[in-house]
């Protein structure tokens, strides 16, 4: 595995440093899960009140390939644990708001002195400093303040959200980009990392393409208004979705006029737009085309665009998914055992050396893991059960290897 041998302690809760923990755990790091004693928010609630066997589904999205222990920062002994568990690391990861860790007593100086080459990597909503940094950071108020909403509607519709949370995963894999970069810095040079994160950085970055355009092309609201089939402000047309004759879907990429003409025996209209710029008159050619796509059933729209090499796709469910040929080729998904039930995830989203990581463990409770945790830190039986019984550790009544 890429990064066995790796210790990361993760201080985190929500989606956006759960998920970049599990990229690391799936690569291989020993990840160990924080959580309060009374479990890590994530286990208590779920998306559309998913829940398999008692176990949440939002906790199973992005907590795979980790150990759970329960401690409590706020209670001398947990503190003491997390001192040795840190001390014991190469990373350290939280996602509080800022200042929240140090007034813990694990700020970046205090981290350094307990493991000099520690890296240090925190996400946060806004960063670590600033105006907003105090401010609660989530994927909905970062989709509206980093400009995605209002490019997702145009400037006579309502601004839209994307139906998922965008800034949180993505800002995930850029946390673990930073984690993983800071890794070989500290294998070359010897030296930690500060690395730092955020949701709304994660939000713009996602954008690149558009802010670029926009910023150095003089661009106003005036540059959304677009037609109702076109995806974004800044592709010239086809590219959007278009309606087809039995009722479905399908987006249309950057192809020519002339070619989807000759594709759909469409003389009238399309071969109309032969030689016209299909930017700046994007939104006559997108009418044109979602009049010449109504014509014909998905099925036969894709095998005239797939016998043209025009590049177009079919809008599918996330049913659909699950049974596609090529999502099923990719092990995108996998099925997993919880506790008496089944769950199916979604798989780490590399491959190495052919393979796709495997679920090595899944942590269905709360301290799950902290007996073992605690012995390899050198506890005895006894004094794992004080801490315990003290209330500063919480750990499952049976740890069971998932």
């Amino acid at each position: 595995m890429l990064l066995q041998g790796v210790r990361i302690i993760s201080f985190c809760h929500f989606l956006q440093g759960p998920a970049a923990g599990q990229y690391l755990a799936d690569m291989g790091a020993d990840v160990i899960k924080v959580e309060p004693v009374g479990g890590a928010y994530e286990r208590h609630w779920s998306g559309a009140d998913v829940f398999i066997d008692g176990v949440s589904g939002f906790y199973l999205a992005a907590n795979r390939n980790k150990r759970s222990i329960g401690l409590d920062l706020k209670h001398e002994d947990g503190r003491a644990v997390a001192r040795r568990l840190i001390a014991s690391a190469d990373v350290v990861m939280e996602n509080f708001r800022p200042g929240v860790f140090e007034r813990l007593g694990f700020g970046w100086d205090a981290l350094r002195a307990l493991k000099p080459d520690i890296i240090y990597a925190s996400a946060s909503g806004y960063g670590s400093s600033g105006p907003l940094a105090d401010k609660p950071g989530q994927d909905l108020m970062v989709q509206a303040r980093s400009g995605l909403m209002s490019v997702n509607g145009d400037a006579e519709r309502a601004p839209t959200a994307v139906g998922l949370a965008p800034c949180d995963q993505h800002g995930a894999a850029l946390l673990a980009l930073g984690i993983a970069g800071a890794l070989v810095r500290k294998a070359r040079e010897g030296v930690g990392t500060r690395v730092e994160a955020s949701l709304l950085n994660a939000g713009i970055d996602l954008q690149t393409e558009g802010v670029v355009a926009w910023l150095n092309g003089g661009m106003g609201p005036e540059n959304l208004r677009r037609q109702e089939n076109l995806a974004t402000w800044f592709h010239q047309a086809p590219y959007g979705v278009y309606g087809t004759a039995d009722g479905k879907f399908v987006a249309i990429s950057l192809n020519s006029a002339e070619a989807m003409a000759k594709a759909l025996d469409d003389d009238a209209g399309l071969r109309g737009l032969a030689g016209v710029d299909l930017y700046v008159e994007k939104n006559r050619c997108a009418a044109v085309v979602a009049t010449a796509v109504k014509k014909y059933t998905a099925d036969d729209l894709g095998a005239r665009f797939d016998a043209a090499k025009l590049w177009w796709a079919p809008v599918m469910n996330y049913s659909e998914v699950a049974v596609d040929p090529q999502v099923i080729h990719n092990r995108v998904l996998e099925r997993v055992e919880v506790k008496g039930g089944h769950a199916t995830l979604v798989n780490h989203p590399n491959r190495y050396d052919g393979e796709v990581p495997p679920t090595r463990v899944l942590a269905t409770e709360t301290g799950q893991h902290s007996r073992e945790i605690l012995a390899e830190l050198g506890l005895v039986e006894a004094e794992i059960e004080r801490l315990i019984a003290g209330g500063g550790v919480a750990a499952s009544a049976k740890e069971v290897v998932a």
